[in-house]
Order: structure tokens, then C-alpha cells, then sequence
């Protein structure tokens, strides 16, 4: 089965089964786009940043599984020890992922071993973001790839809204200031792009989370930011802690 094959099957299986959490099911779409762009190959060694209860990290699974370079990996990684018990549990059928407990701060993995990072809703709450990026450079492999995913971002002023009502630090920026952000720690290849989230949005809208359709229609529109970057072709050294 195609990598495109895979992934119209799992959307289609996720759309018709009504599966998920309600945040999860918000990213569908926009995930998926970046599932396409990531063009993740069998054999390939992913780490899914920040990866909640799993859904995009089995995902991901199957679309590395057997290819020329051998059984694909992935790496499901999520600060909270409960996301990573309840992603152990929905996961129980794959034996080419697993989940571990860590900070995005101090990821407990070998270096220069990632072909490719995703991160989904997740950068934006990293208390130092630029330890952060110093880790993912350290576990990416050389020419690894990496794709940060949000939906919080100054260019989008219909998404400011949500740093009050989260009710956690989080730390908002724009897309050019993500851009530099990653080329000051010599990532290269720095690009951003939009993801429109093409849903349909109900004329009757009575949720929480927008003041109107209306508002719900221009935040889709404007879309969520995502920046790719490439790690240069260069083996980082061991760091001087222990990082197990």
C-alpha cells in the first residue's frame, strides 16, 4: 500500500468512526496536510514530539513500517506520564513504536538518530524553547527533517484568544520570528507555510472556543503554521549529562 493509500485509509477510518478526543479530531485535517508534506518513507526513524495519546504516532507507524532500509521506527515522546499510559494501551497492536516519558527539554534518546521530528500543538508551551530546539538538533540525524505544527500564532489573531483560556504559560510568536528562531540554531532550509483547514463550519456554531462562525471560518482560512527546517549534514557529538 502507497503512503497515500495509508493515509486516505486511516483519515477515512478516524472520519467514519468518530474516534478521539475532541482536540485531536480538530487537528485532523490540518495533520494530515502535514502527514502528505512530511513524504515519511518506510524504513525511515520518526520522533512524534509531544505526542499526546498516540494518534498521529501510529499513524506514522504504519507509514514507516518495511521498506529497503529496514523496519521503520517511531518514537512517541509526551511529558505527561498519563498521555503516555493511555498511548501504550491504544498501541498494543504495533511493534515498530514505542512511547516514552520526557521533556522536550531533555529528550532520552541517542543522538543523530531521527530522520524526521513532527511536533502537532505542542511548541508552544515549551518553557525554553530554545533548549528545545538544541535537543532536537542533538537526536536528528544528519539531514534529518524537521515540521513544527500550530495553531496559536500571532499571524492569526483569531487564535490569541486561547492564551487565557488555556490557563498555562505559553509563549506566542510569529512566523517570522519562528524562522529566525530556528536558523539561530543552524537549522537550514528554515521555510513556513500555511495549512488552511478546509472543514466545514456549521451555520449554527454554538461552541466555546470562537465568538461566531464567522470567526471560526477566518481561523480556518488563515490557517495553522507550519515550519519545516533541515538539520546540516552534521553528527552532533554526546552531550555531557546523562540522558537516560
Amino acid at each position: 500500500m502507497s503512503p497515500d493509500e495509508i493515509l486516505q485509509q486511516e483519515f477515512n477510518r478516524w472520519a467514519a468512526e468518530g474516534r478521539g478526543e475532541q482536540m485531536e479530531q480538530h487537528h485532523l485535517a490540518i495533520t494530515e496536510a502535514t502527514l502528505r508534506l512530511m513524504d515519511t518513507k518506510p524504513g525511515e526513524r520518526v520522533l512524534d514530539l509531544g505526542c499526546g495519546a498516540g494518534w498521529a504516532t501510529r499513524i506514522l507507524a504504519r507509514l514507516v513500517s518495511e521498506g529497503p532500509r529496514g523496519f521503520g521506527q517511531v518514537v512517541g515522546l509526551d511529558i505527561s506520564d498519563e498521555m503516555i499510559r493511555r498511548a501504550r494501551a491504544s498501541s498494543r497492536d504495533f511493534d515498530n513504536l514505542m512511547y516514552v516519558w520526557g521533556s522536550a527539554e531533555k529528550i532520552p534518546w541517542e543522538e543523530n538518530y531521527f530522520d524526521k521530528v513532527l511536533s502537532v500543538e505542542s511548541f508552544y508551551y515549551y518553557p525554553d524553547p530554545d533548549r528545545a530546539l538544541n535537543e532536537l538538533f542533538r537526536v536528528m540525524a544528519p539531514r534529518g527533517r524537521l515540521f513544527i505544527l500550530i495553531n496559536l500564532y500571532k499571524d492569526n489573531p483569531y487564535s490569541l484568544h486561547w492564551v487565557d483560556k488555556l490557563k498555562v504559560p505559553v509563549q506566542v510568536r510569529s512566523e517570522a520570528e519562528y524562522i529566525e528562531l530556528l536558523k539561530t540554531h543552524a537549522f537550514e532550509d528554515v521555510e513556513a507555510r500555511r495549512i488552511p483547514d478546509p472543514t466545514p463550519t456549521p451555520h449554527d456554531y454554538s461552541g466555546q472556543s470562537f465568538k461566531s462562525a464567522e470567526d471560526l471560518r477566518e481561523f480556518k482560512r488563515i490557517g495553522a503554521l507550519l515550519v519545516m527546517a533541515t538539520k546540516p549534514n552534521f553528527r552532533s557529538p554526546a552531550p555531557p549529562y546523562t540522558i537516560y
